[in-house]
């Protein structure tokens, strides 16, 4: 019986677990000296592009070096006169090993300018683009400075997308979030793989055919959609976008269902009607689709949210959370399983602009105040600490120091890395690593403490597994027992009483979930014989 004992609590140190251990980042300086970095791509190599809001576009290597000579230099054609002008985004062709392409966003002409989507194609140097082969595909004029957008990101559905802001000023004078006869206020999605001076409209699109709408049009609603991302893994859109006067928001719209979400500006803010804004036409402006967070500017001094990635990288602790910032207040940030908040890192330190993902996934972001790119790290790279247990002695893996718990509460004077446990429970045990790293294992199930076999005794358990009814049966003679059913933390389901002279008891477990169960037998509270039964549809 030991040995199906132990199997079963090696089948429960799975289950029982702990909540999982907080995820926290630092930041590793990756690269200096650059001017008005705004965001990070990567070709599908081992080189870091970066996006400078002049007109220029850089080159780290993988040795963190900054390549002195440019990329691309447009800065001739690019105007960067106002703060949310400039070069604003790049993305590579799908077929970038092969053909060369690459896009560019940003700002030509004097005063409030046209938004450029270029293509362009690198030269016989693979450190160099040929800026005179640049192909202007998409041309809009902005009726004013700000809230340009300007992210560009290939879908897994390798269309081009292209986030514009709604125009600027201020509370969308021109109407235009909810007017579907531009892209301002919009996300597109255009086909360019014919490497044409044009490009195609996706025939799924959600609106082609639609009357007063272009058909490019994927998404509307959005204020500012600075930053957004496809989660590499499952296709998952996330947008930051950025807000006006009191909430920042961030949007998720999942891979495989479609276009046409509309997020609600100028109608809504957040999770709330637009302060100050008439709500004339909204009504039948909708449905709108709520963002999963909203973040407020007077009480969490957000301004502007940084949209970010899912981290797909190689830190156990940051993999599949979605990390963005703000750039006034320097907060990093990733979800719960619910979108509840878990601060990852309070920097105080603003300027976070865009963030980048190289050919790993591995996650960088730009500070444009600052010049620098750094790379997200795990500030607690090191394995969770594991807790065994081999029927008498709880041990951890290696740490600094260790505190072991029963059922969440610290275990008074239980500080070693083994610990000789003195009651039934689930237990865990704390391993700091030095700050700020302090990890917490996951269960394991102590059970067998007080047990004592009485082999003449044991009676055949049957079905197994068991679907609606368990019978236990012994035809010798014997005492009365009593017969406990347990989950797997040790929470008592069934108490029955199985009177000596039945030879057959039976237990209901039609109610019970899948899984495994403990099955226990005692004679006046003393464990007598446990024996794990499953439990199937």
């Amino acid at each position: 019986m030991k040995n199906s004992f132990l199997a079963l609590v090696a089948l429960l140190s799975a289950c029982a677990n702990a909540q999982p251990n907080p995820a926290r980042i630092a930041l590793h300086t990756w690269a200096t000296g650059l001017n008005g970095p705004v965001c990070v791509a990567n070709a599908g190599d081992s080189r870091l592009f970066v996006v400078n809001r002049p007109g220029t576009i850089k080159i780290i290597t993988d040795s963190m070096q900054v390549l002195s000579a440019p990329f691309l230099d447009i800065t001739s054609q690019v105007n960067s006169s106002a703060s949310e002008q400039g070069l604003l985004g790049m993305a590579f062709d799908p077929g970038y090993a092969t053909n060369g392409f690459f896009y560019v966003y940003y700002i030509h002409g004097s005063g409030a300018g046209t938004s450029r989507i270029s293509r362009f194609q690198v030269s016989a140097d693979p450190n160099s683009a040929d800026p005179s082969s640049e192909v202007v595909l998409y041309a809009v004029p902005q009726p004013y400075w700000n809230h340009n957008g300007g992210c560009l990101q290939f879908g897994p559905d390798g269309y081009l997308y292209c986030g514009f802001g709604d125009g600027g000023s201020g509370n969308d004078p021109n109407g235009n979030g909810q007017n579907m006869n531009t892209p301002l206020a919009k996300l597109i999605r255009i086909d360019v793989s014919q490497h044409n001076s044009t490009y195609a409209i996706p025939p799924d699109n959600p609106f082609v055919g639609a009357q007063d709408t272009l058909p490019e049009i994927w998404a509307s609603g959005l204020r500012n959609p600075w930053r957004y991302s496809f989660d590499r893994l499952n296709g998952d859109l996330w947008i930051g976008d950025v807000g006006q006067n009191a909430w920042e928001e961030v949007d998720h719209w999942p891979s495989g269902s479609g276009g046409g979400p509309n997020f609600g500006w100028r109608c809504r803010e957040g999770f709330v009607p637009t302060p100050g804004v008439s709500q004339t036409g909204c009504s039948s402006d909708g449905p709108f689709t709520e963002p999963v967070a909203a973040f407020n500017h007077g009480s969490q001094g957000w301004c502007s949210v940084i949209g970010g990635y899912v981290y797909r990288g190689s830190f156990q602790h940051l993999y599949g959370k979605y990390i963005f910032t703000d750039y006034c207040s320097g907060d990093f940030i990733t979800f719960g399983p619910n979108y509840e908040v878990d601060t990852l890192l309070l920097t105080n330190n603003s300027g976070y602009s865009g963030f980048g993902e190289d050919q790993h996934g591995e996650l960088y972001v730009s500070d444009v105040d600052h010049g620098t790119v750094k790379k997200i790290v795990d500030a607690c790279p090191m394995p969770d600490p594991v807790a065994s247990f081999d029927g008498t002695t709880l041990t951890s893996t290696a740490g600094n120091n260790w505190q072991w718990l029963l059922n969440g509460a610290p275990v008074q004077g239980a500080t070693g890395q083994s610990y000789v446990p003195q009651q039934n429970g689930t237990y865990q045990v704390r391993v700091g690593f030095g700050p700020p790293c302090i990890l917490v294992s996951e269960g394991v199930l102590v059970n067998s403490l007080g047990v004592v076999e009485h082999g003449t005794f044991q009676p055949l358990v049957y079905p197994q597994p068991a679907q609606s009814r368990l019978d236990l049966r012994y035809d010798g003679v014997k005492p009365s027992y009593s017969v406990m059913l347990l989950d797997v933390l040790g929470k008592t389901i069934q108490i029955m009483e199985w009177p000596g002279a039945n030879a057959l008891l039976s237990l209901d477990v039609s109610g019970l979930a899948p899984g495994s169960y403990l099955l226990r037998g005692s004679i006046a509270g003393v464990g007598a014989w446990e024996r794990t039964v499953a439990v199937a549809r």
